[in-house]
């Protein structure tokens, strides 16, 4: 029996999971990490931190999973995506805190670049909006902001990536300083269609090109491991993938308009588009779902509400609703509907398709006979009704109409929302078994790149269903509902 490694390195915690030929979990770890504030709007991570925090979740992982280590086959990295780095080449010492994706210290440059009329570029060369979401200006502010930097860059003396890359490099020894295409293509430095950093995206950012790694594809040996603890040398690292591509990749959803939502903090909607980018004009992003080492493409279209489990820890925490998160579904069945109640969570402004920063989370439809319950039932609706925005532009976008949606994450144990969602959206809902579709994303690909499996047909075999949910409701009460919304969210 050979088994993979699997490495999710999230924004607040990495886990890591042994597993082996048959998608087994046989070890689990997992380790939570500092987050730092330095500043209003600023979100740092030690970038020892996170290594630390990967290693104490493989200790733990390999201690339950009691695994000899010449059984280990291959490690796979997934990661928070758009959070980037440098380093020193020579002693791996990192010349700053990473800058989190969440951080927005660089608003003012890329609305600097929008003022001067770059945004077009931008989305036509990378799929992405100007936005401080995405690493281009979070490196490029490294170098303005750390002396001697730019010089040092150019003298290639440093080294820059974002998590994986970093990981990678740990991993390997510093032997290597690469990317999977994928994480690329989050950097706003990407060219969706060569797949290697742009020299105009390069230039408009002021990034050298000689702190970036080598692009390759998402399958496939990228190095072994030498000197890490616990492991012994010589192990392939031969999967990476960002987190919401390797949850894609991880819900097997293989053919061009398979969909996923991961409902996390946020939730995060991929679509798989083929083997071609399909530009935008809905507002969503466009982005490589994957590579493999076959030479296998798919691109995606992607769209994200920054808020949905975080509006039900507003409830918990910041009303007082309940003292666990998991006591929401009970509320809100508490009552047959939400009562006319409008939940908007644009706690940190709308994302896609609208695109307002500006806006802010909104409770309408309030009587005398309103109560908690009620309240609780349309946050969880709003939570839904934010992916119906999201998936009815993908389906403008790629002339696809959805048929299945695939979820995964915390809140996909919900099984209020989950029939919601699939009500309002009018397809089914389908929950693996395994809700930790991102680690088992990495696991494929690094499967794959190793030869533990043999193609996306053996994968599709042994990925499982646990639950499918399918709409219940007629369609004239769900349009009055989504009346309703649109009506709330034009007045967030």
């Amino acid at each position: 029996m050979r088994y993979v490694v699997s490495i999710d390195q999230g924004t607040t915690g990495s886990t890591v999971l042994v597993l082996d030929e048959q998608l087994t979990v046989c070890g689990r770890g997992y380790q939570e990490f500092r987050q730092l504030y330095p500043e209003p709007g600023w979100v740092e991570h030690d970038p020892e931190d996170l290594w630390s925090s990967v290693l104490q979740a493989l200790a733990q992982a390999l201690a339950q999973a009691k695994v000899a280590p010449a059984q280990l086959a291959a490690i796979g990295i997934t990661n928070q995506r758009e959070t980037s780095m440098v380093w020193e080449r020579a002693s791996s010492r990192p010349l700053h805190h990473a800058i989190v994706w969440q951080d927005r210290r660089t608003a003012e440059r890329c609305a600097q670049l929008r003022a001067a009329g770059h945004e077009a570029e931008v989305r036509r060369t990378t799929g992405l909006t100007l936005d401080p979401y995405f690493s281009g200006t979070k490196l490029g502010w490294v170098l303005d902001h750390v002396p001697e930097a730019r010089a040092r860059a150019g003298r290639g003396e440093l080294a820059a990536g974002t998590v994986d890359t970093y990981l990678l490099w740990r991993l390997t020894g510093g032997a290597v300083h690469a990317t999977d295409v994928t994480n690329a293509s989050r950097t706003m430095l990407l060219d969706l269609h060569s797949r290697q950093f742009s020299p105009a995206m390069l230039q408009l950012l002021d990034i050298p090109s000689e702190l970036l790694p080598k692009v390759a594809a998402s399958s496939g040996v990228f190095g072994v491991t030498r000197g890490v603890p616990g492991l012994p040398d010589g192990i392939p690292i031969s999967g990476i993938a960002g987190d919401q591509q390797a949850a894609l990749f991880g819900q097997a959803c293989f053919e061009p308009g398979d969909a996923k939502c991961t409902y996390g903090t946020g939730a995060f909607i991929l679509m798989n588009t083929g083997e071609l980018p399909v530009a935008s004009s809905a507002g969503l992003l466009t982005t490589v779902a994957w590579q493999l080492g076959t030479g296998e493409l798919r691109y995606a279209l992607e769209g994200s509400a920054f808020i949905a489990g975080a509006a039900v820890q507003w409830l918990r925490d910041g009303l007082g609703f309940f003292s666990s998160a998991s006591e929401v579904e009970a509320l809100a069945r508490s009552v047959p509907d939400s009562g006319g109640v409008v939940v908007v969570p644009a706690f940190a402004g709308l994302g896609a398709p609208h695109w307002r920063p500006e806006a802010r989370g909104s409770i309408t439809g309030l009587t005398r006979g309103t109560t908690r319950a009620h309240i609780a039932r349309a946050t969880l609706e709003g939570i839904a009704l934010q992916n119906v925005d999201i998936l009815r532009a993908m389906e403008q976008d790629s002339g696809r109409a959805l048929s299945i949606l695939k979820v995964d994450g915390g809140a996909s144990a919900n099984d209020l929302l989950m029939q919601f969602q699939s009500d309002v959206l009018g397809v089914a809902i389908s929950r693996p078994a395994f809700v930790e579709s991102t680690a088992m994303g990495a696991a494929f690909l690094a499967g794959l790149g190793a030869g533990v499996w043999h193609g996306t047909e053996q994968i599709r075999a042994v990925w499982k269903e646990q639950r499918r949910f399918w709409p219940t409701k007629e369609r004239a009460p769900i349009e009055a509902h989504l009346a309703r919304w649109n009506s709330a969210v034009a007045r967030a």
